[in-house]
């Protein structure tokens, strides 16, 4: 029997190019004929393969359009069948069966069966994977009944596997065009790549080939990629956009009550936090760490990093996710105490750090507050203001050359990334990794749930980064466009779903 799972969390990391709006309105003309749609992004994604870098401006494109799953995350959290019919859990929640859709084929006319299944996740697993999920792949194995069969085999108890091979680092690829979907993706999905224009546009065509030719109305997608918000607000205005998700929210108020746009405002799992390089002297104490987050009042930068939406987080955690509790108690905002800790740390004011900041507004905005926060505490910040493709190579990849960074993650299930002992942040603790591992292979929800408080608590206590709040992110479109997504438990643009009214 299939078993279908709800949302619990929400990773990856957002960042933008700057662009200027079209001379020409693309989104009049969309209107017009009714045909084609322009959609506006944040940001550029570095490439078009979403199993090779952790951009989540990559499945934003390519995830459920070019490239597709063998399940399907929906707007309200839940997991339908896509490219599997239906799958079977075994009672110690460690094989996976699924039945695989038939007359399926890949863009290159290349049959989709077990075998890609396979070729995939051996692929996404394997040694030389950059696939952000690594780990979740290289503990399956993988066994192929017949050509539309696949029994998954899990080294671990995971009751969100079925959500997991939803997301865009689990999508299904052809294996002769896999290694060049960076520039050339090529999938089963409703749309197909037409051009890429960098620091510009990519726009997405309809694929004659897909298995249902009704399935998408729009048959020409544009993305524009624009990471000012007075260049966003133009655009919308002006008609060039017809639509814009996670829109910056200073822009927000003009739209409200404006009857030819609709501002639809949903339910987010990500966390925005204030990353500590926890390698870097002397951020590897914990008690200037906790110093850090004592001086900063979450409510005054989500109010300037988010224009007042978002809820404040104690940990890398939201509310509403299993297992959640509060820690926001336990760095509170403090500046006697802050000052405190530096004292007994050793720490001689003022301390000089440098924080590198990517692009979007919510970091740019955010890092202004939290910059004259620490300076009331005797920390002197240095903003060092970076472009997204330089952020993902020199702080979240390559030698992890930063002190302070602030970025959303937005991938779900993303605790792991703190059992991970090269990863950006550079958090390491046995005790973690070893509620991490309990979590991975207990099946009972209730003892689960206990066990992902634990993990909150702890991350809390060590002051593993600085957790700032869960962000709200909300689209501005048209009036006239159909089957956006209110809440987004991932980051995707489903272009199957929209039409004009």
């Amino acid at each position: 029997m299939m078993k279908r799972r709800t949302v619990l969390t929400h990773t990856a990391t957002v960042a933008a190019l700057a662009t200027v709006p079209l001379a020409v309105s693309q989104g009049a003309l969309a209107q017009g004929r009714k045909d084609a749609i322009v959609l506006g992004m944040a940001l550029e994604p570095p490439g078009l393969d979403p199993t090779a870098g952790a951009a989540s401006a990559i499945a934003e494109i390519v995830q459920y359009n070019i490239l597709e799953t063998l399940t399907k995350v929906n707007s309200d959290g839940k997991v339908t069948p896509l490219l599997a019919e239906s799958w079977e859990i075994s009672p110690d929640l460690k094989t996976y069966t699924f039945k695989l859709r038939k007359g399926v084929k890949f863009q290159n006319g290349e049959p989709f069966n077990a075998e890609s299944v396979r070729f995939s996740f051996q692929r996404a697993g394997g040694d030389k994977s950059t696939n952000k999920d690594k780990r979740t792949f290289a503990n399956l194995g993988v066994q192929i009944v017949d050509e539309h069969t696949v029994v998954l085999l899990n080294k671990e108890i995971d009751p969100d596997l079925p959500f997991l091979l939803g997301q865009a680092t689990a999508v299904i690829v052809e294996p002769k065009s896999a290694d060049t979907n960076a520039t050339k993706p090529i999938g089963t999905g409703p749309y197909k790549l037409e051009s890429w224009s960098k620091g510009s546009t990519v726009v997405l065509t309809k694929w004659a080939g897909f298995r249902n030719p009704a399935a998408a109305k729009i048959n020409k997608v544009t993305f524009r990629f624009i990471s000012d918000p007075a260049a966003q607000a133009a655009a919308l205005l002006s008609g060039d956009v017809d639509a814009f998700p996670r829109v910056a929210t200073r822009i927000v108020p003009q739209f409200k009550g404006n009857p030819r746009y609709q501002v639809v405002l949903g339910g987010s799992r990500a966390k925005t936090i204030l990353a500590l390089n926890n390698k870097h002297k002397p951020l590897d104490d914990v008690r200037v760490r906790r110093a850090i987050l004592s001086a900063i009042d979450r409510k005054a930068v989500i109010e300037g990093a988010a224009d007042g939406f978002g809820t404040p987080i104690g940990s890398h955690y939201v509310p509403g996710a299993e297992g959640f509790v509060d820690t926001t108690g336990v760095n509170p905002f403090n500046v006697d105490k802050a000052k405190q800790l530096l004292a007994e740390a050793g720490v001689k004011t003022p301390l000089e750090l440098t924080m590198t900041l990517p692009p979007p507004p919510y970091a740019r905005q955010g890092g202004e507050v939290i910059v004259s926060e620490l300076a009331k505490i005797g920390i002197n910040v240095k903003v060092q203001n970076v472009e997204w493709a330089q952020w993902l190579s020199n702080t979240y990849g390559g030698p992890h050359n930063y002190d302070l960074t602030i970025v959303s993650h937005v991938e779900p299930f993303d605790l792991g990334n703190y059992a991970k002992p090269d990863y950006y942040w550079g958090y390491q603790s046995k005790a973690f990794d070893g509620l991490y591992d309990k979590i991975k292979n207990t099946g009972n929800a209730k003892e689960r749930a206990k066990l992902l408080g634990d993990a909150q608590k702890l991350l809390a206590t060590d002051a593993a980064n600085g957790f700032l709040f869960q962000p709200q992110f909300p689209t501005i479109a048209r009036k006239e466009v159909k089957g956006l997504w209110k809440d987004m438990p991932i980051f995707v643009n489903d272009l199957a779903a929209l039409s004009w009214a």
